[in-house]
């Protein structure tokens, strides 16, 4: 199922690039908004009164990032295209205590951040990345990208029953890396944080850390067909939506019929109700403000959500060799395949049929193939951004994304085709 023909290295090796550059969510955003900048669009602060004005714009809400181009002549009812992903990925998170460790060990205390695959994380060299929330009420960003903690696995030796039996980790007890030798000194990690970003450690009032996997992205395989790397559930889709926002603000404004838009969230994996997750007001809110800072009423707002559609971009499961049963037998996602489109009758996803219809135009004029994914009847059936963005605020939503295997690991795999195919299909779907 390769396409060689339709292969841009290029696009892949840039979202190889955009993974080792946002560890976490913060940096998800800011990685996004400069190459936003770099296409001409410029931040708007939420408590800052908006204008008229036309051209790229994008707002800033800790892990989210909402942007938007406005063409000339655009009306104030002229109805939005949006391209729904998200900026978290399961994994581990630093707690408000961290200092702790025991028997001349130095370890720190993380929480389980989503439905992460535990074992994933074992044995593996890890950074620590996240914000830190300074006394004038400032954030900083900070990446610590080396070995720097490790969640080591128990030898089989002690745990005989490892391989017969399977992996069983306590998620308190098996899952605090250590970072070190000696007695445990409280507030030595924030000390150590505070030397890294370049500031005293009084300073610092709070945080938001994780450790993530220091390993780059890599291609694998006899003909480098395939892409392992990390955060791929979601920031491929935030990659490919970011191209394609930059891609079709950059066609003339007579080409554009719609508003184009990127809603990227945070905290979709532990269910998004947060102020910058999709089950809060951002999106709404933002794309109010932009009707009205055109001089539009609330009839011009209606009719513009009446007509919007949003495509949710987030990765889906391709067909595992190994486990095949554990698929739907007639639906059989490849990698390399084209994006999917997810579909679930109790509305686990948003799409019906006049969304897959929408879908399908986009990717037929951007002449990218497609696939369908569907569970099996007797495997629990995920769910998106998409149903929270249809029911929350009435516009029409369908769920998509590239096929993957490995999905909640520290480390997957997807093909290396399919970033660009996905990054393609959006572009016309936000142009027409």
């Amino acid at each position: 199922m390769s396409s060689p023909a339709r292969f841009d290295r290029g696009h892949t090796d840039d979202l190889m690039a955009f993974l080792m550059a946002s560890p976490s969510p913060y940096h998800a955003v800011a990685t996004a908004a400069a190459r936003l900048e770099k296409a001409g669009f410029r931040q708007v602060e939420e408590t800052a009164a908006w204008d008229a004005t036309t051209g790229g714009k994008y707002v800033l809400r800790g892990g989210a990032i909402v942007a938007w181009y406005v063409p000339e002549g655009a009306a104030a009812h002229t109805p939005f295209r949006i391209v729904g992903a998200h900026t978290d990925s399961p994994n581990l998170r630093v707690k408000p205590l961290p200092d702790s460790g025991a028997y001349g060990w130095r370890q720190i205390a993380v929480e389980i951040y989503g439905g992460t695959l535990l074992n994933t994380w074992l044995d593996r060299d890890l950074g620590l990345a996240g914000r830190i929330s300074l006394r004038d009420g400032t954030h900083r960003l900070v990446n610590i990208d080396r070995p720097l903690l490790r969640v080591p696995q128990l030898a089989v030796h002690l745990d005989r029953s490892a391989n017969p039996d399977g992996l069983k980790l306590d998620r308190q007890k098996h899952m605090q890396p250590i970072w070190g030798l000696g007695e445990v000194e409280e507030g030595d990690l924030i000390r150590f944080v505070a030397e890294e970003a370049g500031v005293e450690p009084d300073e610092i009032t709070g945080w938001d850390l994780m450790p993530h996997p220091v390993e780059a992205p890599a291609y694998l395989g006899r003909d480098r067909e395939l892409v392992a790397g990390p955060r791929m559930d979601n920031l491929l889709s935030v990659h490919a939506a970011t191209a394609a926002l930059a891609a079709v603000a950059a066609l003339p404004d007579d080409e554009l019929p719609y508003i184009p838009v990127l809603a990227a969230f945070d905290h979709e994996e532990n269910g998004s109700q947060s102020d910058t997750g999709a089950d809060g007001p951002l999106l709404g809110t933002v794309l109010e403000r932009s009707v009205f800072a055109r001089g539009g009423s609330y009839e011009d707002r209606a009719r513009a959500f009446a007509g919007a559609v949003c495509l949710s971009s987030d990765t889906g499961h391709a067909i595992h060799p190994n486990y095949a049963e554990r698929h739907d037998p007639t639906h059989h996602p490849v990698v390399n395949g084209g994006p999917i489109l997810k579909t679930n009758v109790n509305m686990r996803y948003a799409t019906d049929g006049g969304g897959r219809a929408v879908f399908a135009a986009a990717c037929e004029r951007a002449g990218v193939p497609w696939q369908t994914f569907v569970s099996n009847n007797s495997m629990p059936c995920g769910t998106t951004i998409g149903p929270i963005t249809a029911a929350r605020h009435g516009i029409r939503t369908v769920d998509i994304g590239v096929a993957i295997l490995s999905m909640h690991s520290a480390r997957e795999l997807c093909g290396a085709d399919d970033p660009y195919l996905l990054a393609n299909s959006l572009t016309a779907f936000l142009t027409d």
